[in-house]
């Protein structure tokens, strides 16, 4: 079965629009004036087609790569919520991490909260590309904002028990 290693980095929410994936790797230019690139793969385990969480790497085109860094998921929480509902342990198989093996119409990471990876990606990427991670704008709504307005306190009842 397919890793769908794009949708993964989709699901991310990278904001680098200068990238791609390739196989099971995501590769950036976060910043144009640099020859240095991004490069993200997923960290492997003993055992085959098992990944424990994400090698986030800068690479130059001549040098090859300069620095590296490893995300585990267990690390980022990533499947903190699924382990806990599975009962997975640290140091039993399977906790912490995801392979290429899932049911028809689920993804191979289902029940992943990507939030901390990403986090941790942009926090990496701002060292080597100051600037470059472009934060979404926040959302704006027209109009008024409602305001809910404070419940008025509970009134006792002022029946005594004789």
């Amino acid at each position: 079965m397919a890793l769908y290693a794009r949708e993964f980095f989709a699901e991310l929410g990278l904001p680098f629009t200068d990238s791609t994936v390739v196989g099971n790797t995501y590769y950036a230019n976060p910043s144009p004036d640099s020859p240095l690139r991004l490069r993200i793969d997923f960290s492997p385990t003993i055992v085959a087609d098992t990944y424990r969480g994400l090698r986030v790497a800068i690479a130059h085109p001549d040098r090859g790569e300069v620095d590296a860094v490893a995300l585990t998921f267990e690390d980022h929480d990533t499947f903190r919520h699924r382990d806990q509902a599975r009962e997975l342990r640290p140091r039993v198989r399977g906790h912490g991490t995801f392979d290429k093996y899932h049911r028809a119409g689920e993804m191979p990471w289902q029940g992943a909260d990507t939030t901390g990876l990403r986090a941790a990606i942009e926090q990496y990427s701002q060292v080597w590309f100051p600037g470059a991670w472009k934060a979404p704008a926040p959302a704006r709504t027209s109009g008024r904002t409602a305001r809910q307005s404070p419940s008025p306190p509970a009134v006792r009842s002022a029946r005594r028990s004789r």
